[in-house]
């Protein structure tokens, strides 16, 4: 019983950090309309924060793996959309960003299909 009731603890985890790291993006595009620069770095790093946790939760609990893909998926590709749009400063920042979130995911891609670093 208490094994199962881990086991639901991290998936809810899962599904709960991801949202976090929807709502973070959303006052990430927010702070970068209004050119709060300082709360743009801060909540860009609050972003990688989450997505990070929902990775690592996602694949210890082995479920909700694709959705928690997705969701990274989702993100990065808004994070690479707004990188031209946000200060000069930023730019390098929001790279490494969405450099990290594309490790995240391709780790997620990793425990989906049980491949190993070396069968890439």
């Amino acid at each position: 019983m208490v094994k199962y009731v881990g086991a639901v603890a991290l998936v809810l985890l899962a599904v709960a950090v991801a949202s976090s790291a929807e709502r973070q993006m959303k006052s990430l595009l927010d702070a970068s309309h209004d050119e709060r620069w300082a709360e743009f770095r801060v909540t860009l790093q609050d972003v990688i924060k989450y997505c990070d946790r929902a990775q690592v939760t996602a694949i210890q609990s082995k479920k909700k793996v694709k959705r928690t893909e997705i969701k990274i998926r989702q993100i990065s590709v808004r994070l690479r959309n707004m990188k031209f749009d946000v200060d000069a400063d930023d730019q390098p920042s929001v790279q490494a960003a969405v450099d990290k979130l594309e490790h995240f995911r391709a780790e997620l891609f990793r425990s989906m299909f049980n491949m190993s670093e070396k069968d890439q």
